[in-house]
Order: structure tokens, then sequence, then C-alpha cells
């Protein structure tokens, strides 16, 4: 048995007059209120309630404390590189002994920076692949993307060219939607 169409206004002289009930898969689902969080809600047709990101987020775990380290060796290496001047330090103050011989610090920052860039590496092609359910696992996804291109926060933003201005307004967007802190913008454009 075939539904009856909704009539507008009691007429039904043509086909404006109908209302017809389009579902729309980018849209939150009908499980909404002002009590539901960001990340409860679902993206595409599956209900708030049936999706799950928690492998999504679990992967952002992983993600932001190899990044922490990454970091960590990072700001190390450029405070020693300005500390370093070559009045202040004679060479045998740069080295580091190891079992293996002596290496500059620098050597040794670049050996623990790719260490952790071969670890960071797999997380970062799952968290690439792992589709987002909610608006939890979009801001997962917005997150990396916006490490991935963070020379889009090197400069102010009406200093970047168009394109790179669309990338960065969205991924800002989303994780404004996603009521999660994007650290490249809150650290550059204070």
């Amino acid at each position: 048995m075939a539904a009856r169409p909704h009539i507008v206004d009691g007429r039904k002289n043509g086909k404006d007059d109908l209302v017809t009930k389009r579902i729309s898969t980018s849209r939150p689902t009908s499980g909404y209120s002002p009590q539901t969080s960001p990340d409860q809600l679902s993206v595409g047709t599956a209900t708030a309630s049936s999706v799950d990101d928690s492998p999504l987020l679990a992967l952002e775990k992983q993600f932001n404390a190899i990044s922490a380290e990454l970091l960590a060796v990072q700001r190390l290496r450029r405070n020693q590189n300005r500390s370093r001047s070559p009045a202040a330090h004679p060479p045998e103050q740069a080295t580091i002994k190891s079992g293996v011989g002596e290496h500059t610090f620098d050597e040794f920052a670049t050996r623990r920076i790719e260490s952790v860039l071969t670890r960071l590496y797999p997380i970062e092609q799952a968290i690439m692949r792992t589709p987002a359910s909610t608006i939890a696992g979009l801001g997962v996804k917005a997150r990396h993307a916006a490490y991935v291109l963070s020379q889009h926060w090197e400069v102010p933003i009406d200093r970047i060219d168009w394109d790179a201005r669309a990338v960065r307004l969205l991924i800002e967007a989303i994780c404004d939607v996603a009521h999660t802190p994007l650290l490249l913008r809150n650290s550059r454009d204070d």
C-alpha cells in the first residue's frame, strides 16, 4: 500500500503542492536535542546510539602522546641550536658519547625524531583510513588534517592563499562544532 502524499493548503492541482520528506545522509540524525553532546551526533545514516568512534578516539590518544614526544625533542634541538655559539661551547661539549662512538647532539636529535616519526606514521595512516561516525570522530580527523597541513597556520590567515584559507577555515569550523581545541590556532593566532 502506497503512502499518501501530504497536500499543502488543501490544493490538489500540481506537483509544487506536494511536500515530500527527503532524508539527507550528511545531517545529524533526528536524535538531536539540546542535551545531546557533539560526540553523540552521528554523521551519515546510522543513529546516534549505534555509532562508535572509540577506535578513532583511541588513535588520537596515541597520536597526541607520540606527537608530544616529537615536539619535546624538536624543542630541545631548537633550544640547543639557539644556545650554541662557537665561542660559548667548545666542540667537545657538543658531543654525546654512546656505546657506538661519539655523535653530535644534532645527529642524536635527528635520529630520535626519525624514530618518533616512524612510530607515528602507522597511527596517522589508521586515522586517515578509519571513517568518522560522530562529530567527535570528525574532530579527530580535522585535528590530524591540521597537523599535516600545519603550514597553513604559520602566518596570519589574511596572508595565505585562497585554497589554504578555505582548508584552514573548514578545519577550524569542524573543531569549533566538535568543541575540541585546535592547538595550532590557539598558539599562532593570539
